[in-house]
């Protein structure tokens, strides 16, 4: 995983490089806003972290800048001085978690483990989204396969063995839709 550091204090890029070059990440650096926006323009980044205070051009600027142009890398935004104002405009382009200086490399840890958290259930939601559309669809085997996966990650989500009844039903298999229609009326009972 590729991830940008954006700050205009060296001892700040280098704490975030070293916690981030531990966890496994591919680090690179930006002391600007200017040098930021060729480095996003001329390459891509699964991350970046990005200081919301620096001279000549803001890490806000560099936000607008860089969904303006349709690049919609996550951004974590570094801050000083957290104000609402600040933290509900970040948040509107985009920004999806806030790192409040000074920080320690337990606090990058813990911000990196809570994206991570967000990243798998939005995979999960998705999965299921998706299998969704595919029984709408009639394509009622890739929808099992899918919801087996999303099965596996989570057991106790009932509208899984909705689905999975459906599916069966579309496939015209009625033991397998029945027993994932007992299943999911286990649910509702308790």
């Amino acid at each position: 995983m590729k991830v940008l550091v954006v700050d205009d204090t060296k001892n700040i890029r280098t704490l975030l490089t070293k916690c981030l070059q531990l966890e496994g990440y591919d680090v690179k650096t930006a002391a600007d806003g200017r040098e930021a926006l060729d480095m996003f323009y001329n390459e891509s980044f699964d991350l970046a972290f990005l200081d919301v205070k620096m001279p000549n051009f803001s890490g806000t600027e560099v936000l607008k800048q860089i969904r303006e142009k349709g690049i919609n890398t996550p951004v974590i935004i570094i801050t000083a001085y957290g104000t609402v104002k600040n933290a509900v405009e970040c948040t509107q382009l985009g920004a999806v978690a806030y790192l409040q200086k000074p920080f320690t490399a337990d606090k990058v840890r813990t911000v990196l483990a809570q994206m991570m958290k967000q990243d798998i259930q939005s995979t999960k939601d998705n999965q299921i989204t998706l299998a969704e559309d595919m029984i709408n669809k009639k394509h009622f085997a890739n929808a099992i396969t899918l919801l087996k996966d999303a099965l596996a990650n989570d057991p106790l989500n009932s509208g899984i063995y909705l689905l999975l009844s459906n599916a069966s039903t579309g496939l015209e298999m009625k033991l397998e839709a029945d027993k994932y229609m007992r299943l999911y009326n286990s649910f509702m009972i308790s």
